[in-house]
């Protein structure tokens, strides 16, 4: 038993002519007495006593017509439902991103993807980077963002959106506008950082190993559980921190922290988009990855900072973010 062979029961049932049924099918006569033919053979019952002036249903047919009228109508319910999923007019959309992304970047792209889309249903879940990582894994959240490369086999782990790293000092510090200090400068400051394991951390720390420095060798005073108690901290004169750009710039614009930068110390990191190798998020997710992906437009989402520094792909060609 098939679509077509019920939709031709029902045509011929109501219209009480095979002729009749078949105009409406666009289909031959033969066709659609074939198609009665084969249901029958199939439910092993005659549908219908054929005479010369008119089709009547047998007491079979009397059963089956209103079940097949629900199941034709059931199966149309779900075509519909399953186009406006195709079209996004309806549907859910699940992302899990660290703290950098999911504080200050995701809400603002989630934001712009739902005035595109406002019959999709947007969560946002914040975790730390391997969280999200399992998040993704366990199916929990269609897509993640995060500040560290998680290579896993069945994880698909996408460069994504340049961040900047830099050294917050409280405004009115010796180094607020001294634009460099050596690297080694740095065993001289208290440290306020981000607990082992976020991705602000995994960044600093990479970055100390390629001038031969550990976090061993920094003053640590203080390990907190968010980037914004980080900030807070420098920001009240309890010591010097790197952070995401993201995290420090209206304090920055607004002269509440300060900044220097470090010989030979390459700011640079970047964010990263992770799914499923499978590829089995569904439509909406799909939706979200190419609209975050595709950085046209992405300036009115995220301001002038989305490409700084500048990525490859904007490098030279004269287009500002």
């Amino acid at each position: 038993m098939n679509l077509k062979q019920l939709e031709a029961f029902l045509w011929v049932a109501e219209l009480q002519s095979f002729t009749k049924a078949a105009r409406k099918l666009y289909l031959s006569q033969p066709a659609v007495s074939f198609q009665i033919r084969a249901l029958e053979e199939d439910l092993r019952v005659p549908l219908f006593r054929r005479s010369d002036r008119k089709v009547e249903l047998t007491e079979a047919g009397r059963l089956l017509y209103p079940e097949a009228r629900e199941m034709v109508r059931h199966y149309r319910r779900i075509r519909e439902r399953l186009d406006e999923l195709r079209g996004l007019q309806t549907g859910r959309l699940e992302v899990g991103a660290s703290t950098i992304p999911g504080e200050y970047v995701v809400p603002l792209l989630l934001g712009a993807f739902h005035r595109r889309y406002p019959g999709v249903e947007v969560h946002l879940k914040i975790g730390g980077s391997g969280e999200v990582g399992r998040w993704v894994r366990e199916r929990v959240v269609d897509l993640g963002i995060v500040g560290v490369a998680l290579r896993e086999e069945d994880l698909e782990c996408q460069v994504w959106l340049p961040d900047e790293l830099v050294v917050i000092v409280p405004p009115d510090h010796p180094w607020a506008g001294a634009g460099e200090v050596p690297p080694a400068a740095l065993r001289e400051q208290p440290f306020v950082l981000r607990e082992p394991g976020s991705g602000t951390r995994q960044s600093l720390e990479a970055k100390l190993r390629a001038h031969g420095l550990g976090v061993e060798d920094l003053r640590v005073v203080m390990e907190v559980g968010s980037t914004r108690a980080v900030v807070t901290a420098v920001q009240a004169g309890l010591g010097i921190s790197v952070v995401s750009r993201w995290a420090a710039r209206e304090l920055l614009a607004l002269g509440k922290l300060g900044e220097v930068g470090v010989a030979g110390f390459d700011p640079v990191r970047h964010l990263y988009v992770l799914r499923r190798r499978t590829g089995d998020a569904g439509f909406a997710a799909a939706a979200f990855a190419e609209f975050i992906l595709d950085r046209q437009g992405c300036r009115a989402c995220l301001g002038e900072d989305f490409c700084r520094p500048p990525c490859a792909s904007h490098k030279g060609t004269g287009e500002e973010e």
